[in-house]
């Protein structure tokens, strides 16, 4: 898999991962311990779990290809578990890797 390509799938993985989270904290916990409704939690947490599973995985193959610091992938790592913080790290991985892999040398 080159770069360009695990830069993709992580972007995707991050995206379907902040929005599940996104879901599983505004809507599935409130609907929880504010109206008694335990299942969206148990459906949505489910299906956050598993979306975060490819988000590790994802994030790991790009980490190998670009040779990412453990600490640095780590961090990334983490993002997948607090919400919004993976748009911003997706942001900023984003500009990491095309930067530094995907930009021609002049």
């Amino acid at each position: 898999m080159t770069v360009a390509r695990a830069l993709t799938a992580y972007r995707i993985a991050a995206w379907v991962t902040g929005v599940g989270l996104l879901l599983l904290t505004f809507y599935a916990m409130p609907a929880k311990y504010l109206f008694g409704d335990p299942r969206p939690v148990a459906v949505i947490g489910m299906v956050h779990g598993f979306l975060y599973m490819i988000y590790i995985v994802c994030t790991l193959i790009l980490a190998e290809r670009c040779r990412w610091k453990p600490v640095f992938a780590v961090l990334i790592l983490a993002a997948g578990t607090i919400p919004i913080a993976s748009f911003v790290a997706e942001r900023k991985v984003t500009h990491k890797v095309v930067a530094e892999h995907l930009t021609p040398s002049a």
